[in-house]
């Protein structure tokens, strides 16, 4: 992010960036900073943009050789294009060749760093990697946000808040502005603020669920599984949800195992070091083969309810009675 930030500030912009993560708030802001840096704002002409894998790189090849309008630089902004994946080695061999007024922007949530695009990218111009960001970042973002306001925020209802939030930018955002327009007469926002206003993420349902399953309390994995029922969550998306729980658990039991420190092993799961201690806890209940047959169950599950072998709803009922038997 400096990069880019001292890449506009000084005026030296590179051929090309590639922004990729799960950070999509961030990801955003920073491919707007590039658009309005390398194009006016209002250019219409000497800016296109792309989404989706189903793009036409020749397409994309015969626009960049179009020299700008009544401009300086041309920019091709290409979104989710799965071209770092496969498909983009004619692309990257075009890199090598860029006109001086053509720019690149690449924005992907995944990536193939052995691909011939990447490669290209990172020799012509910058790839940055957009992940969970570390505790201290979202405190001082948060302060910083509120105190535009006037107002503080307690360390105590700093930490429910995003114990309810997560760590996603984009949600964050969200719930501060209904935080902060409830706490309008307020100077000091306290916990029970929070707990009056912010909605809390699917995801925490699922780690209770995860935690209830973990000290073999069906009844409570099932109460918990029927709560997100009634709140309209699909069965699917609540049984990739408790599933992914399990992959972080396979991180954070071995990265610990490994003598991994929690900031090491919070980068590496995608999850706030806070979290690190409690996803140790739910480990000390599992062992290393058992997180990982759930992890097989969860896909083979799934794959069983797509070819129609399996409801849905019964899918996720099995893996929950299966996993928090005593």
């Amino acid at each position: 992010m400096k990069t880019i930030d001292n890449d506009i500030k000084l005026g030296q912009l590179k051929k090309a960036y590639l922004l990729y993560g799960q950070e999509r708030y961030l990801i955003r802001q920073y491919r707007e900073k590039l658009k309005n840096a390398i194009v006016s704002p209002d250019d219409t002409m000497n800016f296109t943009g792309f989404e989706g894998a189903d793009i036409n790189v020749k397409e994309i090849i015969d626009l960049a050789e179009t020299m700008p309008f009544f401009a300086e630089r041309r920019l091709i902004l290409l979104e989710d294009s799965k071209l770092f994946k496969k498909g983009g080695d004619e692309l990257g061999d075009y890199l090598a060749e860029l006109p001086e007024a053509t720019y690149f922007v690449f924005v992907e949530e995944e990536i193939d760093k052995r691909s011939k695009l990447y490669k290209a990218v990172t020799k012509c111009g910058t790839a940055i990697e957009f992940g969970t960001q570390t505790d201290e970042i979202l405190m001082k973002w948060v302060g910083a946000r509120i105190g535009k306001e006037g107002k503080n925020i307690t360390q105590a209802a700093y930490q429910t808040f995003i114990a309810k939030t997560g760590t996603d930018m984009e949600n964050i955002e969200k719930e501060l502005e209904k935080l902060i327009c409830y706490c309008m007469d307020k100077e000091v926002i306290e916990p029970a603020d929070v707990e009056a206003i912010t909605t809390e993420q699917i995801s925490n349902k699922v780690f209770e669920m995860v935690d209830a399953i973990a000290s073999h309390n069906q009844k409570r994995a099932m109460d918990l599984y029927y709560d997100l029922l009634a709140l309209k969550e699909e069965p699917m998306r609540i049984l990739f949800l408790i599933t992914r729980q399990f992959q972080i658990l396979l991180t954070v039991k071995v990265m610990s195992n490994q003598g991994f420190g929690n900031k090491d092993i919070a980068a590496k799961a995608g999850c706030p070091e806070w979290a690190v201690r409690k996803y140790q806890g739910q480990t000390k209940a599992f062992s290393l083969d058992r997180i990982k047959k759930a992890i097989e169950d969860g896909v083979s599950y799934e794959e069983a309810v797509k070819t129609g072998h399996m409801n849905s709803q019964m899918a996720v009922e099995l893996f929950i009675v299966t996993y928090s038997k005593k």
